[in-house]
């Protein structure tokens, strides 16, 4: 089943075309500008998170982790070494 086809399963047609529309209307900058607020807003939304449940660590902890949960660890490992997030 192709993302457009799940898409559809939740979707009017209508709704579809207008938000098809929308998407054309605000051309690729616009596209890549909501993409970027999209981004943002998870960071922040993870960043909360992680102060939720750990509101002892400082703010450069929370950064570590909060970029450990959103490129996982394999890759966070590479970029970073084997240190802890955590104190």
């Amino acid at each position: 089943m192709s993302r457009r086809d799940r898409m559809l399963d939740d979707t009017t047609a209508e709704a579809m075309a207008a938000q098809l529309q929308v998407l054309r209307r605000i051309g690729p900058a616009g596209r890549l500008a909501m993409a970027f607020e999209l981004s943002d807003n998870l960071r922040s939304l993870v960043a909360a998170g992680v102060r939720h449940r750990h509101p002892q660590w400082d703010d450069q902890t929370v950064e570590r982790e909060t970029i450990r949960l959103m490129i996982g660890d394999t890759l966070f490992r590479r970029a970073y070494g084997n240190g802890l997030t955590a104190p």
